[in-house]
């Protein structure tokens, strides 16, 4: 079995040792090196380059967020964080997991033994997840490059002999057949119909392209305006069903263009994005109060998720015609530090959500840690938010599934589920359900930028998935769905 080599970072020399025993009671970890500050992580990591580290988030000299950030720039390596539960501690983790951190674990009490044993078991979990990913993506890298060396040694050998050969048998007995048949035809041509003839030869020729030119232009110009677009009519003139196919090709372009050039053609781009929170937030009042939408976003993601849901947020227009509900995996108030921080990043309202919410358009609720997250429907035709702390679902309270359940009996709502990045299958067998009964859109990130490919691969294998996509190609996807 093989030992992965753990760097352990703490100021408490009590809480490096805890750490450490909770790791080395798993035989495939070993505690290498341990280091009291950021500063002194950084040059163990360089130096003795572990498979992993376990990072506290607030350390004196150089914090743990600051030491992630400078370790991530040499090479990748899994980082855990360790974080109290003050409210700077959990506004550094989120911003760690931002950063690049693997995933956290909030720090063992070492006043209650059973505390310290969930601790380690939540720990050596995500080490293992962790493990798991990077020797995942090695292996996949690895079969990519075979697959590109493989395509380069078969094509340069085939092309240039067959080229070459062909040319020489095609062409040269074109150029020997070709000059005796000329002569005979000119001269018997002159000696039986005679010099006038043969100069008014050269206009029959020349003719054809005129009116053929001519035909074209006509046929260009009138044909899109004057016939409809149906499949019916593409035979019939296949110069004109060239010209109608590029149009019909083209035409589903055009509105991307439009949404794309206001964030791209100048440099006011970046305002709107900030501007439209507070904004947001008057419109939402009174337009929530009306219940006016009938679209809805779902959202469930776990490990890696933090990360996700800002690159995802953060594209979505604060003018978004529906409600946005997410389930994020996390311990409880760190939720509430996420949802302010990316708050600060999406045009959309974010918030933590709280029982009894009424559900506007253009807001994003973020489930609170430790409570399930439902939607309901009141006698007066509005839909509201309900927490609950029934048992844990696939081993989790928020649970993915407990929200996507809770829509099934929406149908007159457009529905439109997303998956993001995380550990095991939470979300996958409800998004199932909701897709038989004729939900209006599924997404799931893809493997290539998941952190861990759990959650959105058990929706692919379960065949429920409609967009499969890198995670910076989910939002424009979604904004269309939805508008």
């Amino acid at each position: 079995m093989a030992v992965y080599q753990v760097l352990v970072v703490d100021d408490s020399a009590f809480m490096r040792k805890i750490v450490t025993d909770l790791i080395e009671a798993d035989s495939e970890f070993k505690v290498t090196a341990t280091a009291s500050n950021g500063k002194e992580a950084i040059q163990k990591a360089l130096e003795l380059k572990p498979d992993m580290i376990t990072m506290d988030v607030e350390m004196p000299e150089m914090n743990g967020l600051d030491a992630l950030k400078s370790i991530m720039e040499d090479s990748f390596i899994p980082v855990i964080m360790l974080s109290g539960i003050n409210e700077q501690g959990m506004k550094e983790t989120i911003m760690a997991l931002e950063a690049g951190a693997f995933d956290f674990i909030r720090k063992p009490s070492v006043v209650h033994d059973q505390d310290i044993a969930q601790v380690g078991k939540a720990l050596v979990e995500r080490m293992r997840a962790a493990m798991h990913e990077v020797k995942r993506k090695a292996e996949r890298k690895e079969s990519i490059k075979k697959m590109e060396a493989s395509r380069n040694t078969v094509i340069p050998p085939a092309q240039p002999v067959k080229k070459e050969e062909t040319s020489k048998e095609v062409v040269e007995p074109l150029q020997k057949t070709v000059p005796p048949i000329l002569p005979k035809r000119e001269n018997s041509f002159e000696e039986r119909t005679g010099v006038l003839q043969a100069k008014k030869q050269p206009s029959v020729p020349l003719s054809p392209p005129k009116s053929e030119r001519t035909i074209t232009k006509k046929d260009g110009l009138g044909k899109p305006d004057q016939s409809p677009r149906t499949k019916t009519d593409i035979p019939s003139k296949p110069p004109v069903s060239s010209l109608q196919a590029r149009k019909e090709v083209r035409s589903p372009e055009v509105p991307r263009l439009q949404t794309k050039q206001p964030a791209t053609s100048s440099a006011s781009a970046p305002v709107p994005a900030k501007e439209p929170t507070k904004l947001n937030t008057a419109f939402k009042t009174s337009a929530g109060s009306e219940g006016s939408f009938n679209k809805l976003v779902a959202i469930g993601s776990s490990t890696g998720g933090p990360r996700a849901l800002k690159t995802l947020l953060e594209q979505l227009p604060s003018d978004l015609p529906a409600p946005v509900i997410i389930v994020q995996h996390m311990p409880p108030n760190f939720t509430r530090s996420l949802a302010q921080r990316l708050n600060t990043f999406s045009p959309l309202h974010v918030v933590e959500a709280e029982d009894g919410m009424v559900l506007k358009k253009g807001t994003a609720y973020i489930a609170p840690g430790g409570f399930h997250l439902r939607v309901h429907k009141t006698a007066d035709g509005r839909f509201i938010l309900k927490l609950s702390e029934d048992q844990q679902v696939n081993g989790h309270r928020p649970s993915v599934d407990t929200m996507f359940e809770s829509l099934l009996p929406f149908t007159s709502l457009q529905r439109h589920l997303v998956l993001l990045t995380g550990m095991g299958s939470d979300g996958a067998r409800m998004m199932k359900k909701l897709y038989e009964t004729g939900v209006t859109s599924t997404f799931a990130e893809n493997e290539e930028t998941c952190v861990v490919y759990g959650m959105p691969r058990s929706a692919v294998e379960l065949q429920c998935v409609r967009h499969l996509l890198p995670l910076q190609e989910i939002a424009p996807k979604l904004v269309q769905a939805v508008k």
